[in-house]
C-alpha cells in the first residue's frame, strides 16, 4: 500500500485554493471571495474520503477544473463556486437541495446540468447521449453549465493516464466525437487545440510522439526563422506609432496530423508549420483601418498568396471569431500565416464566449451587429424544444449543428431543420419522419419542382410530395447523406429483401413439387450451383424478383435426367470452383477463433467490421451490435469515433493472440512512375515472394503517372509491413499505403 503524507497533501490542497483565489481576484466583487471559500469548504468535505483513479485526492480535480473556468475561459464567481461543487450531487451524499439553500437556484440548476442520469437505461440506447442532451437543455437558461463542462472534460483528459486502455479509448472519443468541436463552436480555440492533441496522444501514441519530437527538433532554427522574419514589420509598426505585441507559435500537434492524413504527405512537407500573430492596442471604431493597415505593412514586406486571404474583421465566424489571415512568402522562400487581431478580437478568440459577452455591452452601445453565436444558441434552443426522437437522433442532429459545413430550411409551415452541407430533398424528407422519407416521390423547393437527389441550399423552403406506390431503392442511398436517411433506407431495402427471398423460396418449392421432386437441401445447393449464385438466399432472391425465370427450373431437372443417364450425378457447377476460390480456401484452413474478447478475456465468436477490416496485429475494440452479436473494429475505423462515443456502455476490450495463419482482406494503394513491366514486377512480389492471393488490382497511368490499388488476403500487420516494404524497393514505386 502507499503511504501517503496527509499533511504535504493538506498543504498542496491549500496552495492550490490559493492559486484559484489569486487568478481570480481582478473579477471579484466584495463577498465573493467568502462565497468561494464556502463552497471550497463544503467540496473539500463532501469529498474527504475521495481519491481519483491516479492516488491523488479527488478535491484536486474540481479545484483544476474552477482554475480552467477562471484562467482559459474567463468566468467569474458564479462558476467558480458552481465548479467547485460539480460532482457532489452525483459523487456524495448531499442533495441538491442543500446546493440551494446555501448557494441559491442559480448555482443549483447549473449543478443540476452537470449531474449524471442515473438509472438503467434500455438496450440501444446511450448513457452518454442522455447525458449530454440534459446537459444542454440548461444551455437554454445558463451557458455556463457547458462551459463548465468543457473545463471539466479538459481536466478529465490531462490526467487521462491512469485510466484503463478501453477507458481512454472511450474518453478520447467522446472528446473528439462532441467537445472538441463544441469548444470551436462556442470559439474557445486553445482549449479545442488541446482536446485534439490529446485525443491523438491516446489514440495514436506513435504518431502523437513522432510529431512532438518532430516539433522540437525544429525548435532552434524557427526561433531563428521568426526573429528574422518579424524584425521589418516590428521597426515599421513602432515608425508608425502602434501599440502591439508580436508571438510566433507552432501549429497544434493535431492540425499538423490532419494535414499530413487529408494531403497523404511526410511531416517535411507541411509547409504551414506555424503561424505568426500580429495584435494590435486599437480603439473600437478605428479597428477595421487599423488591421487593414498593419496588413498593408506586412505586405510591404512580403509577398502574400492572393488565395489564402481570410478577411473575418468584415463578417466574423459565425462563433464571433474576428482576424486578419495573410500567408506570405518569406525571403528564404517559406510560407508563413500572418494573423493580424486587436486586443479585443484575440481576447474572444482565446476565450470565446465568456470574452463575447464581456464586450457585448460595448458594442450594443455602439450599434454593432449582433454576433452570429447568440443565433446558434437560439438555433440550438429551437432544436431542443422540437426533438422527440432519441438522444442519439438529438446528438448526430446537434453535432450537425457544430460544423459551419450545415444547411437551414425549413418545411411549409417555418419550422427550421438543419441539415449538413450537401443534404437532399430526401435527406430532408426522412428528417420529417421515416413514411415520409419512404414515400417521398420528389418535392418542391421554394414552390419549384425537383427530384429527389436535389442538394438543398440555405434559406430553402422544402415540401415534400409522396407516393403510396413508391419504394426505396438501392439508388436512393446516393441520393442521401445524413446517417439517419441512410439507415432508415438499408431498413427498407432489408425487410423487402426478405419479403422478395420468401416469395422466391415459395415459387421454388411449388415448381419442384410440380415436377415430383423433393425439396431437400442437396437438390437446393444444386440448384444454387446450376443457377451460378453464391448463396441459396441470392437465388431464392433472384426467383423472386423475377432474374431468373420459374420455368428455367425445368431446364435444371433436364440436366439432371441427362446426367443419371450417364450414370453419374456430379454438379460441375459446384465442382468447377475456380483456382482462386480453392486456394483461399487452403489458406484460410478450418475456422478458428483468434481473439481475445471482453474483461476475462474469453474466445467469443465475433464478426469483423466490414468498415475498417481489421486484421491480426491491428489495434482493436469489440462492439456488442443488437443483431449481429460481437464486432470488431480497428481503433482507427472511420466509425469508431461514434461508436465509443454514443455507446461506450457497449464497447468490450479486444486484443489479438498468437493464431494459425488466416487470411484477412486488406488494401494497399501503389504510386509511381510508370515503365514497362511494372505491373509484372508488383505482381510477381505479391505471388512469388509471400504466396499472397490478390482479390483484385485495378491499375491506371496517366502522363507517366502510375497509380494502383490492390486488394489482397494477408495474414496480420506484420505480413501487409513485410509485402509493403518488398513492394516499395520495385524500380519505380514511389509510395505504397494501405486503405481500408
Amino acid at each position: 500500500m502507499i503511504q501517503v503524507d496527509l499533511e504535504q497533501e493538506r498543504k498542496e490542497i491549500l496552495k492550490r485554493y490559493r492559486k484559484l483565489l489569486r487568478t481570480a481576484k481582478p473579477m471579484l466583487k466584495p463577498g465573493d471571495a467568502k462565497l468561494i471559500k464556502k463552497a471550497f469548504s463544503m467540496a473539500s468535505d463532501a469529498h474527504r474520503e475521495m481519491r481519483r483513479k491516479s492516488g491523488e485526492p479527488y478535491i484536486y480535480h474540481p479545484l483544476e477544473v474552477a482554475l480552467v473556468c477562471v484562467e482559459e475561459i474567463g468566468l467569474g464567481t458564479t462558476s467558480i463556486v458552481s465548479a467547485l461543487l460539480h460532482d457532489v450531487v452525483e459523487d456524495t451524499d448531499l442533495e441538491l437541495e442543500d446546493i440551494e439553500r446555501e448557494f441559491g437556484h442559480k448555482v443549483a440548476k447549473i449543478i443540476d446540468g452537470l449531474t449524471k442520469i442515473s438509472g438503467v437505461f434500455e438496450y440501444g440506447s446511450s448513457q452518454q447521449a442522455e447525458n449530454f442532451r440534459k446537459m444542454l437543455l440548461t444551455l437554454s437558461d445558463d451557458v455556463r453549465v457547458i462551459l463548465i463542462k468543457l473545463a471539466d472534460r479538459l481536466n478529465n483528459m490531462r490526467t487521462l493516464e491512469s485510466m484503463p486502455r478501453h477507458k481512454q479509448l472511450k474518453i478520447a472519443s467522446e472528446t473528439m466525437y462532441l467537445y472538441a468541436p463544441l469548444a470551436h463552436r462556442l470559439g474557445l480555440y486553445a482549449i479545442k487545440s488541446e482536446l485534439e492533441d490529446l485525443y491523438l496522444k491516446y489514440t495514436d501514441t506513435e504518431t502523437y510522439n513522432f510529431i512532438v519530437h518532430k516539433i522540437t527538433e525544429s525548435r532552434i532554427s524557427r526561433n531563428k526563422f521568426i526573429k528574422s522574419f518579424v524584425q521589418p514589420i516590428e521597426e515599421e509598426l513602432t515608425i508608425q506609432g502602434f501599440e502591439f505585441t508580436i508571438k510566433g507559435r507552432p501549429k497544434s500537434v493535431y492540425s499538423i496530423y490532419n494535414k499530413m492524413k487529408k494531403q497523404n504527405i511526410p511531416f517535411e512537407e507541411v509547409y504551414d508549420l506555424f503561424a505568426i500573430r500580429i495584435i494590435i492596442n486599437s480603439k473600437l471604431e478605428e479597428e477595421k483601418a487599423d488591421c487593414w493597415q498593419v496588413y498593408s505593412i506586412v505586405t510591404d514586406f512580403y509577398r502574400p498568396n492572393p488565395d489564402r486571404l481570410r478577411d473575418w474583421i468584415s463578417t466574423p465566424r459565425a462563433n464571433g471569431y474576428e482576424s486578419l489571415h495573410t500567408t506570405v512568402m518569406s525571403n528564404t522562400g517559406q510560407w508563413v500565416e500572418v494573423q493580424i487581431r486587436t486586443l479585443r478580437m484575440d481576447d474572444i478568440a482565446e476565450r470565446g464566449y465568456a470574452a463575447h459577452w464581456k464586450y457585448k455591452e460595448i458594442e450594443a452601445a455602439q450599434s454593432r451587429s449582433t454576433s452570429g453565436l447568440d443565433e446558434w444558441i437560439t438555433q440550438v434552443r429551437s432544436l431542443l424544444e422540437s426533438n422527440d426522437g432519441s438522444a442519439i437522433e438529438f446528438m448526430d442532429d446537434f453535432r450537425g449543428n457544430l460544423f459551419h459545413d450545415e444547411v437551414f430550411v425549413f418545411t411549409p409551415k417555418g419550422d427550421l431543420k438543419v441539415l449538413p452541407f450537401g443534404a437532399t430533398a430526401l435527406d430532408f424528407a426522412f428528417e420529417i419522419h421515416t413514411e415520409v422519407g419512404a414515400k417521398c416521390i420528389g418535392a418542391k423547393v421554394n414552390q419549384r419542382l425537383v427530384p429527389i437527389n436535389h442538394k438543398l441550399k440555405n434559406g430553402d423552403q422544402v415540401e415534400i410530395l409522396t407516393s403510396n406506390k413508391q419504394k426505396p431503392t438501392e439508388d436512393w442511398l446516393n441520393s442521401v447523406v445524413t446517417s439517419r436517411a441512410k439507415a432508415k433506407i438499408k431498413d427498407a431495402l432489408k425487410e423487402e429483401k426478405k419479403s422478395t427471398m420468401m416469395d422466391g423460396k415459395e415459387i421454388v418449392q411449388r415448381k419442384l413439387r410440380q415436377m415430383k421432386m423433393d425439396f431437400n437441401s442437396e437438390v437446393v445447393e444444386q440448384l444454387r450451383a446450376y443457377f451460378e449464385t453464391k448463396t441459396p438466399n441470392e437465388f431464392y432472391y433472384k426467383v423472386g424478383k423475377g432474374i431468373i425465370d420459374p420455368t428455367s427450373i425445368k431446364s435444371f431437372k433436364d440436366f439432371k435426367e441427362q446426367k443419371k443417364q450417364r450414370g453419374k450425378i456430379t454438379n460441375e457447377k459446384v465442382k468447377d470452383e475456380s483456382t482462386f476460390t480453392k486456394e483461399i480456401k487452403s489458406l484460410k484452413g478450418p475456422e478458428h477463433d483468434q481473439l481475445l474478447i471482453g474483461e476475462d478475456m474469453d474466445v467469443v465468436d465475433y464478426i469483423l467490421a466490414k468498415c475498417c477490416n481489421p486484421i491480426p496485429g491491428d489495434d482493436v475494440f469489440g462492439f456488442v451490435t443488437i443483431n449481429e452479436g460481437i464486432k470488431i473494429h480497428r481503433t482507427s475505423c472511420p466509425n469508431a469515433l461514434e461508436l465509443l462515443s454514443n455507446h461506450g456502455n457497449r464497447v468490450i476490450k479486444a486484443r489479438w493472440t498468437s493464431q494459425q495463419e488466416i487470411a484477412f482482406l486488406a488494401g494497399l494503394r501503389i504510386v509511381g512512375t510508370d515503365r514497362v513491366g511494372l505491373i509484372n514486377d508488383v505482381t510477381k512480389v505479391i505471388s512469388n515472394e509471400l504466396k499472397v492471393n490478390m482479390r483484385s488490382i485495378t491499375v491506371d497511368s496517366d502522363s507517366g503517372i502510375f497509380e494502383g490499388t490492390i486488394k489482397l488476403y494477408v495474414h496480420s500487420t506484420q505480413h501487409l509491413e513485410k509485402l509493403m516494404s518488398n513492394l516499395a524497393k520495385v524500380e519505380g514505386i514511389i509510395k505504397v499505403t494501405r486503405f481500408d
